[in-house]
């Protein structure tokens, strides 16, 4: 069968058998047709047409491919993010300039025309109105769980996503996808986007492919630019070692899986052994990850203006708490980075990868995560029982790849994720790309708008 991808559609864009203009038709088509899905919460058919008809043939690897932003990290001209909060959408306005991240994506010949839902925020591991394509019933995760519905859904082939607390690999694991949470540094997040969390946060894309994480992941970083452009980690040494770590805190679904993928790694040549997960680490890091987007609400939204009244009632009392944070106890979360991110150094002294499950269970239903109860406590629980251990890759600063691997009793797709050392992307994506091969592809429920 054949991998329809945004590599795929960029070829069938270069070979002349589409046009460009053709495919942002389809894709603007399938917006529309599929509105239920709550996909898109900015949708500028002009901004995506303008755009179409003045993409060169050949020009950049993903040349005419349509895009879509999150709403919520680094911008695209004029694509102004709100954060999924009205009053910061008005604030934001019409114009601004393409971020540094977008200057890329639009040099490898993406074209952007509208921005993807996300929780206020970004708060929640569901993405307010957005439904998972699998199943409706279901978030598609979050917070880009906008951006995974768009893609699973067939409306674009690829799509911008952020991630500080998992918010790319569970709606990657929730939907089929392949999402890479890359290392701290690797991809620009400036200069206007000065919301980096402390480190905790970085960006890149959802797909279907790893192929097109990998294309996107070299455009990003600066390693399409030619040689000496940055450094470029060497790869593991055979055999790479795996550690299976499963926490008792997922359920008897996502252990099976990760345990069948790491069966395959075996078959596939890798040194695969189990250890015990690392929730210590994981939990701290769940604290540390609280703290710091704490602080860093409260700092965004005084910049900004923001009011009580403004917010949630959930979000107003995140930003309460962050406003009466004393500074201590941000200079200590700052410490417990630094403690995690070496601890976690100290684990891949004697193992390449990790391989653990990303969701505990199925996807969240979409009202999981309540914004009108003002109790941060009890969300950020529900955020680590949902996603064990997600927030420990932030901490650390390193790189984590969600893959789909199988599904569940009701055919959703199960997602699992490896992390490496910092600076092992490259070897994570090659590794992720082995073991997808011995799966069969994952059967979407709608084809990419578009593709011919």
């Amino acid at each position: 069968m054949q991998v329809q991808d945004a590599t795929s559609l960029a070829a069938a864009i270069a070979s002349g058998r589409v046009t460009a203009p053709e495919v942002m038709e389809a894709a603007l088509a399938a917006a529309a047709a599929r509105a239920d899905l709550g996909a898109f919460c900015v949708v500028d058919a002009a901004l995506g047409r303008a755009g179409a008809a003045s993409a060169t043939q050949g020009q950049g690897p993903f040349a005419g491919v349509p895009f879509a932003g999150k709403d919520l990290g680094s911008a695209a001209a004029g694509l102004p993010v709100g954060a999924g909060n009205a009053t910061l959408r008005r604030l934001a306005g019409a114009g601004g300039a393409d971020s540094a991240l977008f200057t890329r994506f639009r040099r490898a010949g993406l074209v952007p025309f509208g921005l993807t839902t996300v929780p206020e925020f970004g708060l929640a591991l569901t993405s307010g109105a957005a439904r998972n394509p699998f199943d409706p019933a279901l978030s598609p995760g979050g917070s880009s769980g906008g951006a995974a519905a768009a893609v699973a859904a067939g409306i674009v082939a690829i799509a911008h996503a952020t991630d500080a607390a998992g918010s790319i690999r569970v709606p990657a694991a929730a939907c089929g996808l392949v999402g890479l949470k890359p290392s701290r540094g690797a991809v620009p997040q400036g200069p206007d986007f000065g919301n980096h969390l402390m480190g905790l946060a970085s960006e890149l894309v959802l797909a279907r492919s790893v192929r097109d994480v990998r294309c996107a992941f070299d455009l990003a970083a600066g390693l399409a630019e030619g040689p000496g452009a940055d450094p470029v980690d060497a790869g593991f040494a055979a055999p790479i070692r795996v550690a299976l770590a499963v926490s008792p805190r997922v359920g008897a679904e996502a252990a099976a899986t990760v345990r069948a993928a790491a069966d395959v790694l075996a078959n596939v040549g890798c040194a695969v052994h189990e250890i015990p997960a690392p929730d210590d680490l994981g939990l701290r890091a769940a604290v540390v990850a609280r703290t710091i987007l704490t602080a860093s609400l409260a700092d965004w939204t005084a910049a900004v203006g923001l009011r009580g009244t403004d917010l949630s009632p959930l979000a107003a009392a995140i930003a309460a708490e962050g406003y009466a944070m004393p500074a201590p106890a941000l200079f200590n979360a700052s410490r417990e980075l630094a403690l995690i991110s070496h601890a976690l150094w100290h684990v891949f002294a004697d193992i390449d990868v990790l391989v653990m499950p990303v969701l505990a269970g199925p996807p969240p239903a979409p009202d999981a995560f309540d914004f009108t109860a003002p109790d941060p406590t009890a969300h950020f629980a529900l955020m680590e029982a949902t996603a064990p251990n997600a927030a420990l890759a932030n901490v650390a600063g390193c790189p984590s790849l969600a893959l789909p691997f199988g599904t569940d009793t009701a055919g959703r797709p199960i997602g699992i994720q490896l992390l490496g050392r910092m600076g092992s992307d490259r070897a994570l994506l090659a590794l992720g790309e082995r073991l997808l091969a011995t799966r069969p592809p994952v059967a979407y429920p709608f084809t990419i708008a578009g593709h011919p």
